[in-house]
Order: structure tokens, then sequence, then C-alpha cells
């Protein structure tokens, strides 16, 4: 009796936890938000020049994202380049597409772990002066995919010799977010652009005035930092200073933009790469351990932020010359469980196929990295709500359980996709582990009115998973 009662008790365990996870999402939008008749692959919408990089953002207001309850932008940092710390109302998730840089991440709470010891303090000035310390620093490079929890300020400055680019998408619908579905960054200095300019002005004029009709922009004068609009003689109260350099911190007549040109170099405090490198893998290791999660585990001060998904070596799927498939979630990075986020990073190659699938319960925001390919997606209705190729630098929201096919139409095509489940699952319609291959022939045969060696064909014919050969040549449409 006592093995089917620990039997019923760890099935309402996993119940109440997926049950829990479903319900981490925040379902503020209208009942017919997702009935979507056309998606499209999208252009930034807005651009925001800055002293040292750009800020690209995708209109938030269009069906799709919100449908999806996500908005999308991508930062351009130029060496030197420094994203002044911010903090946002939904927890996000960061690819970096090219570059490398440091990243850092101030966890509320949270000690000063990175000192500097007297013997540098001596060299870098007097001796006398309070020694530096701060919170961890972590070096970020292509391929990363980065967390971020919702209210978890953060900078990130570009020590490279090339262009850091990164693509980030916020979970707007997230419960994390308690305001509304419209994405904002709350800056901690300088006086910034608002990101989604112009977002929160859908009721007046609609997603035209999107790029038009910015709802914060710099003028002489301004400020729109979290400082601005506090007393400066309360905030020099506050940091213990005189109110001149309270002053400063409102950062008035300051036109540099959200990102900022460091002069010389920024001196922080950290190991060296390759010595910081290794103990991320050692991190990795210990988080691949098939424990179970209790918050022991992990705990919040030290938890890892990023994994690099683009490694070749870390593949989940891999097939050679056609394909391969790296996933990131609550399993191999822990913090997503909490986010309720996930991600895929896709590689396809020489006219290549990602078979017909769907995502069983999350939405999936792909955004194309290198080359072109032909997509399809379909909705419940059978009807195509996209057909049509997606090139470098484009976004595409695929909504749940919509079916979508993928062929490569260059040599690379390479594309992460960002989904709203910290576990989001796939279900393949195609191939050697579909739907269609799990069920008997005789089934196949009298659902489509064929005859039983037609739908053997239909069984066995494609022996691949996931990743198939096209049979057709580049140009040609999907059928």
């Amino acid at each position: 009796m006592a093995k089917p009662m620990i039997v019923l008790s760890l099935s309402l365990c996993f119940l109440a936890l997926f049950h829990g996870s479903l319900a981490s999402r925040s379902f503020q939008m209208q009942n017919d938000q997702c009935q979507l008749n056309r998606i499209n692959a999208l252009e930034p919408d807005n651009h925001i020049q800055c002293e040292a990089g750009t800020i690209e953002s995708w209109n938030p207001n269009r069906d799709q994202f919100q449908c999806a309850g996500v908005a999308v932008n991508r930062h351009t940092i130029e060496p030197k380049g420094l994203l002044l710390p911010a903090y946002h109302n939904a927890p996000q998730l960061v690819y970096i597409v090219q570059g490398r840089g440091m990243l850092g991440v101030m966890l509320p709470g949270c000690a000063e772990t990175f000192q500097e010891s007297q013997q540098s303090a001596g060299r870098r000035g007097s001796t006398d002066r309070q020694q530096e310390q701060h919170q961890k620093i972590r070096n970020v490079r292509r391929g990363d995919i980065i967390a971020l929890p919702a209210g978890v300020s953060h900078w990130c400055y570009n020590d490279g010799n090339e262009r850091l680019v990164a693509v980030s998408v916020y979970d707007t619908a997230n419960s994390d977010n308690q305001l509304d579905n419209n994405p904002r960054s709350f800056y901690l200095a300088g006086n910034p652009e608002d990101e989604f300019r112009g977002s929160r002005r859908q009721g007046e004029r609609g997603q035209s005035e999107f790029s038009r009709r910015p709802s914060r922009e710099r003028t002489q004068g301004s400020c729109n930092n979290m400082f601005c609009g506090l007393d400066s003689s309360l905030l020099a109260e506050a940091f213990n200073i005189d109110e001149q350099l309270a002053r400063k911190l409102q950062s008035e007549n300051d036109n540099r933009g959200n990102i900022v040109r460091v002069e010389g170099d920024l001196e922080v405090t950290r190991p060296s790469r390759s010595q910081q490198e290794r103990e991320e893998q050692e991190e990795r290791e210990y988080d691949r351990r098939p424990a179970p999660f209790n918050g022991i585990e992990e705990t919040f001060c030290t938890m890892r932020l990023k994994e690099n998904i683009a490694d070749p070596s870390r593949a989940d799927v891999f097939v050679p010359e056609v394909g391969r498939l790296s996933t990131v979630n609550s399993h191999n990075l822990r913090v997503l469980r909490s986010l309720q986020l996930s991600a895929s990073h896709v590689v396809l190659r020489n006219n290549a196929i990602r078979l017909p699938h769907w995502h069983m319960n999350a939405h999936s925001v792909i955004y194309a990295i290198r080359g072109q390919a032909r997509i399809q997606i379909v909705n419940e209705n059978g009807n195509s709500v996209f057909d049509g190729s997606v090139k470098e630098g484009q976004v595409l929201t695929v909504p749940q359980n919509f079916m979508v096919v993928k062929r490569a139409e260059s040599e690379k095509f390479e594309y992460i996709a960002f989904k709203t489940n910290d576990n989001a699952m796939t279900s393949d319609a195609a191939g050697r582990t579909s739907a269609l291959r799990a069920m008997p022939q005789d089934v196949l045969a009298n659902a489509f009115g064929i005859s039983i060696d037609e739908a053997r064909r239909i069984k066995f014919n494609r022996q691949e998973t996931t990743f198939g050969r096209s049979r057709s040549q580049p140009g040609r449409r999907i059928a």
C-alpha cells in the first residue's frame, strides 16, 4: 500500500509544479490577441544613436509581439563603449551575436566579492583611500545567452576590438512584471533616450506613431535617469555627499546617450579571462549534475547567469553537413526556472530542412543571426500565416502550437529562438520521433484516405530526427 501512496504523492507534486509553471506567466492580453492572420519578418522600427553605439528596437505594439507578450531590441556597443547601468520591468534573455565584453550584474543584498588588494591599491593611487570592491564581473562573448531577472541592475562594457552586438528579448507578460505589458527601462545614470520610445502611446495613434512620437527624448537641460526626479539636497543626504556632487548624479546637459565612450581603460577588479573561464566551466559541470532542484545547490548571489549556446561541442542534436541544435533551459541554467524562459540555437547547412514541428507550451521569437531561410508558419485552421524568406537581422514570432518548417536558402542559416517557458517542449510532425511516426499505419491510412503502403511510406521514409536533407533545389518554395 505504501508504494501506490508514494507514486500518488509524486504525481501530485509533478502536477503542482506543472501548473505552477504555466501560471507563472501573466496573461494580461485580450483573448483575441493571438488571432493572427498574418505574421511578418520584421526589421527594427526605431534607431537611437549614442556616443559609442546604437540601440535598435522593434515596435512592441505589433500583434505578433503582443501575442507572445515580449519586446525585442538590439544593442551595438563600439570598442570602449559602456552601456549605462539600468534595470527593467521584465526578465530578459540576451544573446551575444558578435564581439566580447564585460557584464556587471548587481544582485541586491549580495556581498562585494571582487576586492582589490592593498598592494594593488597602492600601485593605483594613495594607500589611505578606501579599498575598491564590487560585485562579480562576468566575461561575455559571441554565442553567450545571458539571463537577467526583472529589476536587477546591470551594465556592459566592450573591451574587445570589434563591435559588441547583443539582442535582448523581454518577457513583458511574465508575472514578475506587475506594471503593464509595456517594456520599461530604468536608467541609473546619464540622460538616456527611451529604448522603446512611443510604445506607451498605442492608445493615441496606434503602431504607426512608434518611431515618430518619442515618449522620452533627450533635450538640452533635460534629465532622464532615476535620480533626476529626486531633490538634490535629499540625494546629498542619502549618499552623504555635498549637493554639488549630488547634482552630477542627475546628469543634466549630458547628451552622450545610453552608450557612452570610456576614456582610457575601464579599470575593474577581476581574475584573468582564462582563470574565469576555467571557473565557469567548473560551474557548468556542477550545474549539469542530475540532482533535483531544491534551492540549496545554487544560491542567489552565486547563481550562474550565462551559457555559451553556440559552442558546437555542446550541441544536443548534430547531423554532419546538415545542422545542429543546442538548447539552454532550467535543467542546464537553473536561473531560468524562476525566469520561465529558455532558448535554442540552430544552424542549418546546405539547403537543409528543420523538419515541421510545433512548440507545445511556449511562444518562440526567432532572431536570424546569419544567412537566409524560407520559413512557413501555419495556424490552427491550416492557413499559412507566414510564407517567405527570413534574413540576417530580422525577427519572426512563432505562436504556441502553430506549425513551422524552415529550410536554409544559403550555405549556412543560423538563428536563435527565445521561448516563453523554462522547459519549452517541441513536437515534431515528421521524422523518426514525430507524432505521425508514433501512430499505427492503419490509423494514418484511414485518417488520410490512403493505402497501407502509402501510410507506411509516410511513417518510415524520413528516418532523421529534427533535421533533414532537402530534396528540393535552392530557391524553390517549400511545398
